[in-house]
């Protein structure tokens, strides 16, 4: 019987014939190809791996537990994806590396097991199972060759074709086209600043591009990816929400499922409780953005270079990096070993095919040329210029409730204070509730507040920070305001950090320019608790960088150009200056370490405990959970006897009672117990709506007081 018979006959599912799928397969290929995301030679190559992927079905084992619906079998079978190779007909490709990458990535469409070790030691096995068919051989030499002589063009190949079979085995568009967003750019009407058209002349280009905060770097980057899939990063969820919700509803406005989406460890809660959409559908709309069909995807670094540390199904991300444009905003928010992954996974989009721009308010020089010396040299520009936004005054002491009272009492007026941890946040709110100021006229946001709260503090405060909004109330924070956030204030009072962390943190005041500076806007306070310096696993300031920055506030005073700013950073924050810094030894650590790793060397779930510095917990205060008893009993119930829909509902309302810790907020005393099917650690401490989560007292006492959670 002809082979494209039996396979018209034989399952590859149990509704579904191996022809059927495979064609379903290779016309997923076809789409990528109309849409010009692929060349016409990786089409051909991937036309024939579509085309062979699954013929290891036709396998008398297989074949049997598909209608008998049993359990595989390791003695008497192989994994379908490793019998496929032997059908590959070698005379249909005349290259022979084209032939490796087809017999690569047909062997490695699956990863149960060492794909290339069953293939050598399993010969007999492979070859009894399919005795009835006429097979190929493969070599010890081919298998040699694929353990020893592969580059990413293997690893976009097996990507390309996970791709196809998983959009076609779950039947939704292996890629929404970008037809859209050029259109939605030129509906706002806009004359597009200096910026904006660099970003539009050379969207052929990789790009570095600092520019002022204000000038628009959202608009830029998207004009940058024009009718192109495309992918924007940021570092932190409360900036990625921002501008998920403009893009979503003051750019595109319509079919938002089809043409953007959203994407953090958080995003099914946040869109829940943000939209009046079913869970079902913000599921399903999740669901696709996670397999990558939405043309553009808002996200956290974690979610889109995780690939770089190969993983077995790594290939899937690499292979849609080939054809995307990447956008990364504010770079140097990250710590040191993000910053390794970010400049390995740039080389790795670069050398695939892939674009990438970086646009930042501020870029000192040590990074560029971090990114530069793994990568080559990148187009370079920056956008400085603009009318003075900041006159400072520079406090050679710590951050003070008392002065900050004062001036506000003075001069009212919309007041951001920036505090390096939420511990100094929660001093100063209660000191300025001690002195005086009203409950109305102060708030509080960290990042230690119930999921419920903090979204709540989240809408508040971007709605008081409008430009046109105009008011009396201090608001304090932490990092969390610091990039990317479009809000407005009249008057900052900041702790140092870093002179990138200061730029970045004024750029929420006097944001569009449009405010005097005749007279002290920003108040920059230099002394900070040294416990917050890098030693070991504590701390998070470089003191490296902190002294360099400190020095370089020591030329300040009164009004500060853009162009001064920029000035101070390149004067400073050099290579030569921080090569012997913590941040340098432990961001050339990770990088030659991300340089030696082998594929399959982690497991997903492994890599992502590295996207995070600070390990969070899920946790509930004892306090809240007896405030809040009966809802919360009320949400397990419906958790544990609930499925489906109902049931993922139930735990995202539940989730909205808890809050991340780290390791050291924790403390010792915290009691792991199950809420519903979750595991949920209890915890000491007090928890309030005005203050958030603050440790209990003993756990102080007891010399757990080292506060490195921001």
């Amino acid at each position: 019987m002809d082979i494209q018979e039996i396979l018209s006959r034989s399952l590859a599912k149990p509704l579904e014939t191996i022809r059927e799928h495979t064609n379903k397969v290779k016309s997923r290929a076809e789409e990528l190809r109309e849409m010009k995301y692929i060349s016409e030679n990786q089409y051909r190559l991937l036309e024939l791996a579509c085309e062979y992927h699954d013929y290891g079905k036709l396998n008398p084992e297989f074949q049997n537990r598909i209608k008998n619906k049993t359990k595989f079998n390791n003695e008497k079978e192989v994994g379908h994806n490793i019998l496929s190779t032997y059908f590959i007909d070698k005379n249909r490709i005349e290259d022979r590396e084209e032939y490796l990458k087809v017999l690569y990535a047909v062997l490695n469409h699956h990863f149960y097991t060492d794909n290339l070790q069953v293939l050598e030691n399993e010969k007999k096995l492979c070859l009894d199972l399919l005795k009835d068919f006429e097979v190929q051989k493969i070599s010890l030499k081919d298998i040699k060759q694929l353990k020893s002589n592969i580059d990413e063009s293997f690893d976009v190949l097996t990507g390309l074709l996970n791709k196809c079979d998983y959009s076609g085995s779950g039947n939704y568009p292996i890629e929404y086209l970008n037809n859209f967003l050029l259109k939605s750019l030129e509906e706002l009407s806009y004359s597009w600043n200096e910026l904006q058209e660099y970003c539009i002349e050379n969207r052929d280009e990789n790009l570095i591009v600092v520019a002022n905060t204000g000038m628009g770097k959202t608009e830029a980057g998207l004009l940058w990816i024009g009718d192109n899939k495309g992918f924007f990063i940021l570092p932190l969820k409360t900036a990625i929400n921002s501008i998920y919700k403009r893009v979503s509803q003051d750019l595109i406005k319509s079919e938002i499922e089809k043409r953007v989406v959203l994407l953090h460890s958080e995003a099914v809660d946040y869109l829940f409780s943000n939209t009046n959409d079913s869970y079902e559908s913000i599921k399903n709309y999740i669901g696709e953005g996670k397999a990558l069909s939405i043309p553009l995807t808002i996200s956290t670094l974690d979610q889109i270079f995780n690939f770089v540390f190969l993983y077995p199904g790594h290939e899937v991300k690499l292979a849609t990096l080939s054809y995307s444009k990447v956008v990364l905003d504010e770079i140097q928010a990250y710590s040191p070993d993000l910053l390794a992954y970010i400049v390995i996974g740039l080389r790795k989009i670069k050398d695939v095919g892939g674009k990438f721009a970086i646009l930042t308010a501020t870029l000192p020089p040590f990074i560029k040329d971090c990114i530069e010396k793994e990568i080559g040299p990148i187009k370079y520009e920056k956008f400085i210029k603009g009318e003075d936004r900041h006159n400072l005054k520079i406090e050679n002491s710590e951050i003070d409730a008392d002065f900050i009272y004062s001036h506000y009492s003075e001069n009212g007026g919309k007041t951001l204070v920036v505090c390096n941890t939420v511990k100094k946040a929660q001093e100063i709110y209660k000191k300025l509730k001690e002195i005086g100021i009203r409950n109305e006229e102060v708030e509080l946001l960290h990042s230690k507040y119930l999921k419920k709260d903090r979204l709540e503090k989240e809408k508040k405060i971007l709605e008081f920070g409008k430009t046109e909004v105009i008011g009396n109330k201090i608001w304090i924070s932490t990092s969390l305001v610091e990039a990317s956030l479009d809000i407005d204030f009249d008057f900052l009072f900041t702790e140092l950090n870093d002179l990138s962390g200061l730029f970045q943190r004024l750029g929420r005041v006097n944001r569009k320019g449009k405010k005097s500076v005749e007279r002290i806007n920003a108040f920059v306070f230099t002394e900070i608790n040294k416990n917050l310096f890098i030693n070991g696993e504590k701390g998070f300031i470089d003191k490296d960088i902190f002294t360099l920055s400190k020095v370089a506030l020591s030329e300040v005073d009164g009004i500060l150009s853009e162009e001064e700013k920029y000035s101070l950073i390149e004067k400073y924050l050099t290579s030569d200056n921080l090569k012997k810094s913590s941040f340098m030894d432990k961001f050339n650590g990770d990088k030659n370490y991300m340089n030696q790793i082998w594929r399959g060397r982690f497991e997903k779930e492994e890599v992502a405990k590295r996207f995070r510095n600070i390990i969070s917990y899920k946790c509930i205060p004892y306090k809240v959970y007896e405030e809040y008893q009966d809802m919360i009993d009320e949400l397990v119930d419906k958790y544990e006897t609930s499925e489906g829909f109902e049931r993922e509902e139930a735990r995202i309302e539940l989730n909205m009672y808890t809050l991340g810790l780290g390791i050291y907020e924790k403390g010792k005393n915290a009691t792991l117990k199950q809420l519903g099917r979750e595991m949920v650690y209890f915890v000491d401490g007090e928890y309030s709506y005005e203050l958030g989560f603050e440790r209990a007292q003993k756990e102080k006492e007891e010399g757990i007081s080292f506060d490195n959670f921001v």
